[in-house]
C-alpha cells in the first residue's frame, strides 16, 4: 500500500543519512520499475538529496561517465545489473555504496563484494524521520540525454516542477 511505501521510503531515508547522504548529495539509481525502487525514489527525495535514475540501456562507459559527472554517492541497482556494474565498478569514482535491490535470501555477497541488501539496511533504520523543510525550488531528481550528440547532458528537476508535471499529467486533455 502507499502507507507501506511511505514507511519504507522514510527508512531509506534514515539509512542514506546513516551513509553520510545530505540534501543535495546525488544517488543513483539503476533498476526496473519495482516497489524497492519507487521507495528508493521517494526516500532519496524526501530527504532533499537527487535522485538521478540511470538509463539501464545505454553502453556501460556511458554510465560511468554520467555517473561520474553526476558525482553520485550511492547507487541503488537490481540483480540484474551486478555483472556489468562489477565489471566497472573502479570506473566509478564518485560511488561509496552500492545497495542492491532485493532480500538476503537473494543477496550473493561474491556477486558483488561489499555490496548492501536492501531489505538487511531497511530492517536497520526507524521510519521514523522528518521529511521536507526545504524550498520547493530544491533539485530532486536528475536525467541524463542518451547522449546522441556528445557526451549526455544532464537536466536537473526541482520539487515544483514535478508536481506541476505531475498535475499536467493528470488533467485532461
Amino acid at each position: 500500500t502507499w502507507g507501506e511505501i511511505h514507511g519504507r521510503a522514510k527508512r531509506i531515508s534514515n539509512a542514506l543519512k546513516g551513509m553520510g547522504v545530505k540534501p543535495g548529495d546525488r544517488v543513483a539509481t539503476l533498476a526496473w520499475n519495482t516497489a524497492r525502487h519507487i521507495e528508493a525514489w521517494y526516500g532519496i527525495m524526501g530527504m532533499g538529496a537527487v535522485c538521478h535514475t540511470l538509463n539501464p540501456r545505454l553502453f556501460p562507459e556511458q554510465l560511468c561517465y554520467i555517473i561520474n559527472h553526476a558525482e553520485d554517492k550511492v547507487l541503488f541497482t537490481d540483480l540484474t545489473f551486478l555483472p556489468v556494474l562489477l565489471e566497472h565498478r573502479a570506473k566509478m569514482l564518485s560511488v561509496k555504496h552500492v545497495i542492491v535491490m532485493t532480500d538476503a535470501a537473494h543477496m550473493n555477497d561474491a556477486a558483488y563484494p561489499g555490496a548492501l541488501c536492501f531489505e538487511t539496511l531497511l530492517e536497520g533504520h526507524s521510519a521514523d524521520c522528518v521529511w521536507g523543510d526545504f524550498d520547493e525550488n530544491t533539485a530532486c531528481g536528475l536525467c541524463y540525454t542518451s547522449g546522441t550528440t556528445g557526451n549526455p547532458k544532464g537536466v536537473l528537476y526541482s520539487h515544483r516542477s514535478t508536481l506541476l508535471h505531475g498535475f499536467a499529467a493528470n488533467a485532461a486533455d
